[in-house]
């Protein structure tokens, strides 16, 4: 395979997330030209995004989920850096571009300059026109990396399943520090699980906070 027919086509920024999005750097990959369109496709996601942060002012304020997403992957794609594990980098950045393109208009100028920032050293041209786009004359090469808030990227609920006489009927997300109680209360608003108990009687509740919820019943 000759990169630079791939550069011609797609763009050396293509060519770059492509090959450190095929897997860890140590393992072999086969070269398939055809998946290539995959991250430009992320790539042109990312830039939309850009485009409408770049329409707002700092009005449009970042919700509690967006923020925790972000320092979420900030944390991850610093790591992974770190750890040359590229293809989780660029995963953990897809992740965080598909909700911001859930917001639509409201995207965040600032959650799009952290993901510009993050991007950069995998796509310097998208990074750099990026960058610019949000109104930066400057280069972005010599901006201070992006840093997370570690308390930020824990969760404060957990989903567990709910077994009912061992076997799973349904999933529950709860605050972690929830007691025996708040659990059952959710398991009995999964419409799975009140069916398995209508007509019976519980007769043991096995609650391993953070982890299962297991009814019996007969």
């Amino acid at each position: 395979v000759n990169p630079d027919d791939a550069v011609e086509v797609h763009g050396a920024d293509a060519l770059r997330l492509y090959e450190m999005f095929m897997g860890p750097l140590e393992a072999v990959k086969p070269w398939q030209t055809s998946q290539v369109s995959g991250v430009v496709r992320f790539q042109n996601k990312l830039f939309n995004v850009v485009k409408e942060a770049a329409k707002n002012d700092a009005s449009v304020e970042m919700d509690e989920e967006t923020t925790k997403i972000l320092h979420k992957t900030m944390k991850k794609v610093t790591e992974d850096i770190e750890n040359m594990s590229f293809n989780t980098a660029i995963s953990a950045m897809m992740v965080l571009t598909n909700h911001l393109t859930s917001l639509k208009d409201q995207v965040p100028r600032e959650a799009a300059e952290k993901l510009t920032l993050m991007v950069s050293p995998f796509a310097p041209h998208l990074g750099e026109e990026c960058w610019s786009l949000l109104g930066h004359d400057d280069t972005l090469a010599y901006h201070p990396w992006v840093e997370h808030d570690e308390a930020l990227c824990v969760d404060n609920t957990v989903k567990m399943g709910v077994q009912v006489n061992g076997k799973t009927r349904g999933e529950i997300e709860i605050p972690k520090d929830a007691d025996q109680e708040g659990a059952m209360g959710e398991a009995m608003k999964v419409q799975s699980v009140s069916n398995q108990l209508d007509g019976k009687d519980v007769k043991k509740i096995i609650y391993v906070p953070g982890r299962i919820l297991n009814i019996v019943a007969k």
